[in-house]
């Protein structure tokens, strides 16, 4: 639909003097005075450490602002508290403290001073939350719809993932580079108020490009 002959053809019709209240912007077709993030100048997110979790609870709608987009700007350092497991290896959790003997084990002592060596074909522990260093690292990113509890407007609302080529994403999870960027679109499918309540999950899983399932890929044609 070309929106600005639509916006003319009202205007030949019902007159040139738009009404402006936000609350009736949809019902008169004066959405050109709707404020909100757009597509092309949309809200913009940064994340640069993983798990990051993007809470959404706000409306959409009636308005004006009937499609509202988020553009996430990815530029992963550093894995804060998020552990990624390596195949067939399994995260270790170290609670720190003085703990007494426990069936005959005693409280370990760390000191990364000592057996500096490899020994026995073992070699020294390395503890870090860095990430780990993958050949060409992509990071997964989860979408999920809370919904508010009313079907009656959850029905009424959808909210999707973008690639950077400004195309839907086909599924609710996705996998792109660590440095990259992706769009959160939130639509209003009637032209009522629609609240909701959206996460968006980034650090869903930390994988090299060949080992990510094709189809969760943030394609860019």
């Amino acid at each position: 639909m070309d929106v600005t002959q639509e916006i003319l053809n009202n205007h030949l019709i019902y007159g040139a003097s738009d009404n402006t209240n936000p609350q009736g912007l949809a019902a008169s077709k004066s959405l050109n005075y709707a404020k909100g993030g757009t597509l092309q100048k949309p809200v913009l997110e940064k994340v640069s450490v993983l798990p990051r979790r993007l809470k959404y609870a706000d409306t959409v709608g009636l308005f004006g602002a009937e499609n509202v987009f988020i553009k996430v700007d990815l530029n992963i350092k550093d894995t804060g508290n998020l552990c990624f497991e390596e195949p067939y290896w399994e995260c270790l959790k170290m609670t720190l403290g003085s703990f007494p003997v426990e069936n005959t084990y005693s409280t370990a002592v760390m000191d990364v001073t000592k057996d500096l060596d490899i020994v026995n074909t073992y070699e020294p522990a390395q503890i870090t939350n860095k990430l780990a260093d993958l050949n060409n690292p992509y990071v997964g990113v989860s979408l999920a719809n809370l919904k508010t509890g009313n079907k009656y407007i959850d029905a009424w609302f959808d909210v999707r993932l973008y690639t950077k080529a400004r195309e839907e994403h086909p599924y609710d999870e996705m996998y792109l580079p660590i440095r990259d960027y992706f769009y959160i679109g939130f639509h209003a499918r009637n032209t009522k108020r629609l609240p909701y309540n959206v996460e968006c999950l980034i650090g869903t899983g930390y994988k090299p490009f060949d080992e990510v399932d094709p189809r969760l890929i943030a394609r860019v044609n």
